[in-house]
């Protein structure tokens, strides 16, 4: 035990600690109702890249704290046995200068399990998760994401209760971002995806 406690908070594991730890409060204060579970569909702010790296690996929608949930764990348990089998008997020197790398590279191996991890899940999730009511079509929902384009978007949509949290995409060439109002155009069901348009753009048919 106190081997264990020592490398994980010793440098560089700590790092993963710390992040895992916060990771598993939140979890946690979901669970008992404190916050409500359509926060687990993280807003990655300006770094609208984040989400299409979620979508190239093939992790849209599923809640995003999960996605960032399982790769802090993998990046944990990489940091951990690279700091307890390598680092640990070499001198402090070089054992934090060659763990500040192997903190910084810890993610690129944790992205390719967690992609390999979640995969089957998002399948059998999509396949329990019931389409969205063909009334929703024509309804007005809210960019939450910087962008909307073809592989990344949400919106927030007022259904009258606690709100939804809408994976969207758009393919035209006028930007949508922010903040902007767009119209429900078509469910696709196997993504679970709206295509939509901006609200200044749509022609009721």
């Amino acid at each position: 035990m106190t081997l264990f406690l020592t490398t994980s908070l010793g440098y560089p594991t700590l790092a993963y600690s710390i992040l895992l730890g916060g990771l598993a409060l939140f979890w946690v204060v979901a669970a008992i109702g404190i916050a409500g579970m359509d926060t687990l569909d993280l807003d990655f702010g300006d770094g609208g890249e984040a989400g299409g790296m979620v979508s190239r690996l093939g992790l849209d929608g599923l809640p995003s704290l999960l996605v960032l949930s399982v790769l802090a764990f993998f990046a944990w348990i990489i940091t951990y046995f690279v700091h307890l089998l390598l680092l640990t008997p070499l001198p402090d020197l070089l054992r934090y200068g060659l763990g500040t790398g192997v903190l910084l590279l810890a993610p690129v191996p944790a992205i390719l399990l967690t992609a390999f991890v979640l995969r089957p899940l998002r399948r059998f999730v999509l396949r329990l998760r019931p389409a969205p009511q063909a009334s929703l079509a024509g309804r007005i929902a809210t960019v939450r994401t910087p962008t909307v384009d073809a592989v990344h978007g949400m919106a927030d949509l007022d259904d009258g209760g606690a709100g939804l949290v809408l994976q969207v995409r758009h393919e035209g060439d006028a930007p949508i971002s922010r903040g902007d109002r767009v119209v429900l155009i078509e469910h696709d069901a196997p993504t679970n995806t709206w295509r939509v348009v901006a609200e200044r753009d749509y022609r009721n048919p």
